[in-house]
């Protein structure tokens, strides 16, 4: 008889699967580089150009990261349009009592809570900690979902504050950002190369296309597929984290069934780098997309778990 999957058991796996997500990113980044410059150039350069062309990019990244770090909240919130809500308010108190509780549940500080005025059903968290998160929802979602299911859905981002889920896509995105720039700058380096000889030029031109060929790659292939599984990995243990908060998975899988209804928040249609961010896809509904490509795992398949915990 197979053996029924509880809520740790689900939590356990994904943390499992994106350890190893995780680690492919630079794996990848190195490995990709390194066969892309040993095509045109002996085994010892291609093996200088890699260290040459890793290490400073590694150091940006660090760089870059201190600085999302320091502004990257602040910056997400502004750009959904969010505004902060306060316990005085009377038309918020219950919202305020959900998220109290929930956070006495999980066992986590309240976070500041926000409010995007579109009458759709989406919500997000961020933050560097727990003891500084926030927790953005929409009016629509404030509106539409009864107590049980909005509960569901501020478990979810109590759970990707306290899985710490919010570091790591900061970590991504600043990645992702400082390797685009990187090709940017080869790319120009090769085309606008100093005062060398015919065939150095021609050499050093040649390595350094391969390198921002293997940069191509790594940035518009193997991020987004990566990055994609991460999301999608982290929402199902958002989702099984929520339900042991809470002991309702049923809560949210009702509120799934609503928010995948209408999840499109206008303010963010134009920052894609915070879908993944979000408890739906908030971004226009597109014809074709590929599931490999999709920033959330299918809701089907997420209520599903849900209703089998």
């Amino acid at each position: 008889m197979e053996k029924v999957k509880t809520v740790y058991d689900h939590i356990k796996s994904n943390n499992i699967k994106t350890a190893i997500l995780v680690a492919l990113f630079p794996i990848l980044f190195i490995a990709l580089i390194f066969l892309f410059v040993w095509m045109v150039a002996p085994l010892p350069k291609a093996i200088d150009t890699t260290t040459m062309v890793a290490i400073p990019t590694f150091v940006a990244c660090f760089i870059w990261l201190g600085i999302s770090w320091v502004f990257g909240d602040s910056m997400m919130l502004s750009s959904a349009n969010a505004i902060e809500i306060h316990d005085n308010e009377k038309q918020y108190l219950e919202v305020f009592r959900s998220v109290e509780n929930v956070a006495l549940a999980a066992g986590l500080p309240r976070p500041r809570i926000y409010v995007i005025n579109d009458e759709s059903l989406n919500a997000f968290a961020t933050g560097r900690s727990p003891k500084d998160a926030s927790i953005a929802l929409t009016s629509g979602i404030i509106k539409k979902l009864d107590k049980l299911e909005l509960q569901g859905v501020i478990a979810h981002e109590m759970a990707h504050i306290g899985n710490r889920d919010i570091r790591l896509d900061m970590i991504l995105v600043t990645g992702i950002g400082v390797t685009v720039f990187a090709a940017d700058i080869i790319m120009r380096s090769a085309l606008y190369g100093g005062n060398r000889s015919s065939d150095e030029k021609n050499n050093n031109g040649a390595i350094l296309l391969m390198v921002w060929l293997a940069f191509m790659v790594f940035n518009f292939i193997i991020t987004p597929l990566l990055r994609m599984a991460v999301s999608r990995k982290r929402e199902f243990a958002a989702d099984a984290t929520g339900a042991k908060i809470t002991r309702n998975p049923a809560g949210l899988a009702a509120a799934l069934r609503k928010i995948t209804k209408d999840s499109r928040v206008e303010s963010l249609d134009k920052v894609k780098s915070m879908s993944a961010m979000c408890i739906a896809d908030p971004t226009a509904p597109r014809e074709f997309i590929s599931e490999a490509f999709a920033t959330h795992p299918p809701v089907a398949e997420r209520i599903k778990r849900l209703e089998n915990m």
